[in-house]
């Protein structure tokens, strides 16, 4: 009875499979919208490059404190 691992490996790929199949049903409305939205984007973009915080001000450079 060599066959109980596979049989098992069969089912267990066959539920993951029917389970994603399921998820991208589910979600479908959203997932195309979030595909579109990738497709439109400018993949040379890098949102850590952009300086957009809300409290963070202008970089200000290293200047040598002076006494006064």
């Amino acid at each position: 009875m060599e066959t109980k691992p596979l049989k098992q490996a069969m089912v267990v790929f066959g539920a993951l499979a029917f389970g994603w199949l399921a998820i991208e049903m589910a979600f479908k409305p959203f997932l195309d919208k979030a595909r579109a939205a990738m497709d439109k984007s400018d993949p040379t973009r890098d949102p850590d490059d952009e300086n957009t915080g809300g409290d963070i001000g202008p970089e200000v450079e290293d200047q040598p404190a002076t006494d006064k």
